[in-house]
C-alpha cells in the first residue's frame, strides 16, 4: 500500500471538512517545525514536502537503505522529515560513538513507535524512560545475573538446550527443513529458564504459541504500514497490521498473567526461582512498606515481554544467518569445522574455548556485522539541547543511531559488504577486537542481555558446526541461498531451508 493510497482511503471514512481541517493544521505544523532558527546550525538534509515531509523519497521496507543513500550527500549528521516528524540521523561509527559513548546523557532517550506506546504505556525497560526505566534495566541486569547470565549456571544451560536442538534437527535425517522453529524455540528456553525458571518442550503448544506471536509482533512492528500509522495515527482503522498487532499483543499477554498467577501461588520469597519470582518478592515488601513507585504489575508485564522479546529474537535470528551463511559458503564451514576438530574433538565446547578457537569466533562476529539485523537501532530522543559536530539538536528531537552505517564503514573494514571472517583476525590468525563492531548498539541504551547473547552464540554456533555440515536443499547451489533480509523490526533471513547431514 503506497503513501497515496494511505492518505485517499483515510480521507473517504471522515468527513470532508474534518479531513480538510487536518490537513491545515498538519501543514501549519508542518511549516513551522520545517523552519530553522537563523542563529544556529541545524543538520542539513534533502528539502521536505508539506506534510509528506521526505517520505516520497523512502523505501519504507528498507528506509535504512535511504538512508545510507542520503548520508552520503548530506554527511555523517543529517536530518529528515518522516511526514511532519523531524528525523536527525546518525551515520559512521565515528559519529554514532561520539553521540552514544561521548553524549550518553543527551542522546540516551528512548523514542517508543505508537503501537508500542499504546501498549506499553512506557512500561518496562525497552521503550520506556525516566526513573522507571532506571529502576527496571537496574533490576533486570542484578536479577538476570543472579540466575546465570554470564556464569557457569548460564553456560551449563545453553549446553543442555544445545543437547534439545541437536536431537530435534536429527529428526530430519538430513533433509530440508526450516530452521525458524527449532533455533527460535532453543534460544527463546534460555531466557525462559531466567525469566520464568523453567524451559518448555519444543511441542508444548503454549510456547510454540508464544514465541510465534512474539516473531510475529517484531515484524509487523518494522512493516511500512506501521510507519505510516506511527505518524499519522488518524489513519489507524485503514491499517490491518495495527488490528493484528493488537490481537497478538492480547494473547501474549494473556497468556503471561496466567505465568505469573501460577508463580505467586508458588512464591517462597526466600527462595526465589526466576525474574518473576524475584519481582513479585520485591513488590510485596515495597507495598507492605508503603514506598512501591515502580514495582507494579503494568512493569511487571512489560518488563518480561521485553525480556523475552528481546532474548528470543535477536540471538535466534542471528544464529540462524550464521547456519545461512555457512550453507553459502562450504569453504568458510570447512574452516570452522577443521578448527573445531583439532581443538575440541567429540567433547563438548565450553565458553573457556573461544580463546582457542579464533577462527569460529572471527565467523560468529562476522555473521553479526553481516546480519545487520537492528539496522536503524531503535529509536532515540535527546533528553536536551545538544551540540554535535557543530549542529545543533533541540531536546526531544528523534535520532536514528543507523547502526548499519557503523558495520558497513568503509573507513572501518576492509570489505564491509561482504562476508569476511578476516575482519577479525590478525595476520597471524589471531582474534582481534574491532571499535566499530557495534551490533549491540552502545552507550545507556546497549542491550542489557550482551553477555548472554554472546555466550549463546558461541556455543550453539560452535555445537551445532561440531555436529553438522549445513548444505542447501538438493538441487539448489550456494550461490542460489538468498541473504535479502525480510522485512521486519530486526532483520530476519528470507524464508529458506537448510539440510543439516550428521558429521560425527
Amino acid at each position: 500500500m503506497g503513501i497515496v493510497d494511505l492518505f485517499l482511503q483515510a480521507s473517504s471514512s471522515v468527513s470532508l471538512l474534518g479531513a480538510l481541517a487536518l490537513l491545515l493544521f498538519v501543514y501549519f505544523i508542518s511549516s513551522v517545525s520545517f523552519s530553522s532558527k537563523k542563529d544556529r546550525k541545524c543538520p542539513p538534509g534533502p528539502k521536505p514536502l508539506p506534510i509528506l515531509g521526505n517520505l516520497l523519497q523512502f523505501d519504507l521496507k528498507r528506509p535504512y537503505n535511504t538512508l545510507m543513500k542520503l548520508s552520503k550527500t548530506y554527511g555523517s549528521v543529517f536530518t529528515v522529515y518522516l511526514g511532519p516528524k523531524k528525523v536527525v540521523v546518525l551515520a559512521g561509527y565515528k559519529t554514532v560513538k561520539e553521540a552514544l559513548i561521548d553524549h550518553a546523557e543527551e542522546f540516551g532517550e528512548r523514542d517508543p513507535i505508537m503501537l508500542v506506546q499504546n501498549a506499553n504505556h512506557e512500561h518496562g525497560v525497552l521503550w520506556s524512560n525516566g526513573e522507571s526505566w532506571k529502576e527496571m534495566r537496574r533490576f533486570a541486569l542484578t536479577n538476570l545475573r543472579d540466575f546465570g547470565m554470564g556464569k557457569k549456571a548460564c553456560e551449563n544451560k545453553i549446553i543442555e538446550e544445545c543437547s534439545y536442538l541437536m536431537e530435534e534437527l536429527k529428526k530430519w535425517k538430513g533433509e530440508p527443513f526450516d530452521t525458524t522453529h527449532p533455533i527460535n524455540y532453543a534460544v527463546s528456553n534460555i531466557i525462559c529458564s531466567m525469566v520464568y525458571g523453567n524451559r518448555f518442550e519444543y511441542d508444548d503448544p503454549e510456547f510454540t504459541s508464544l514465541v510465534d506471536r512474539t516473531n510475529t509482533l517484531i515484524q509487523i512492528s518494522g512493516s511500512p504500514s506501521v510507519l505510516v500509522y506511527d505518524l499519522f495515527p488518524w489513519i489507524g482503522p485503514l491499517v490491518n497490521n495495527k488490528k493484528l498487532f493488537q490481537s497478538l499483543f492480547a494473547a501474549n499477554k494473556k497468556q503471561n498473567l496466567q505465568l505469573f498467577a501460577a508463580a505467586k501461588e508458588m512464591l517462597n520469597p526466600q527462595m526465589c526461582r526466576s525474574f518473576v519470582d524475584s519481582f513479585l518478592a520485591r513488590q510485596q515488601i515495597l507495598e507492605k512498606s508503603g514506598t512501591n513507585v515502580h514495582f507494579h504489575d503494568e512493569n511487571l508485564m512489560s518488563t518480561v515481554m521485553n525480556l523475552f522479546n528481546a532474548g528470543t529474537d535477536t540471538t535466534a535470528t542471528t544464529l540462524r544467518w550464521g547456519l545461512l551463511l555457512m550453507a553459502k559458503y562450504p569453504l568458510i564451514q570447512d574452516q570452522v569445522q577443521e578448527e573445531l576438530r583439532r581443538v575440541i574433538g567429540s567433547r563438548q565446547v565450553q565458553v573457556e574455548d573461544r580463546k582457542s578457537l579464533p577462527f569460529t569466533d572471527a565467523v560468529i562476529h562476522e555473521t553479526q556485522r553481516l546480519a545487520n539485523i537492528v539496522p536503524m537501532a531503535l529509536p532515540h530522543k535527546t533528553s536536551q539541547d545538544v551540540t554535535l559536530q557543530g549542529f545543533f539538536i533541540e531536546k526531544g528531537t528523534t535520532v536514528y543511531p543507523l547502526l548499519t552505517s557503523v558495520l558497513y564503514d568503509e573507513t572501518e573494514w576492509e570489505k564491509p559488504l561482504n562476508f569476511y571472517p578476516a575482519h577479525f583476525l590478525d595476520k597471524d590468525g589471531k582474534f582481534v577486537k574491532r571499535e566499530a563492531f557495534l551490533p549491540f548498539s552502545a552507550g545507556r541504551r546497549i542491550c542489557l542481555g550482551e553477555g548472554l547473547a554472546k555466550m549463546e552464540l558461541f556455543i550453539f554456533f560452535s555445537t551445532l558446526l561440531q555436529h553438522f555440515r549445513f548444505r542447501p536443499p538438493p538441487g539448489v547451489s550456494e550461490d542460489h541461498l538468498d541473504l535479502t533480509p525480510r522485512v521486519g523490526l530486526t532483520l530476519n533471513p528470507s524464508a529458506h531451508k537448510l539440510c543439516a547431514v550428521s558429521c560425527l
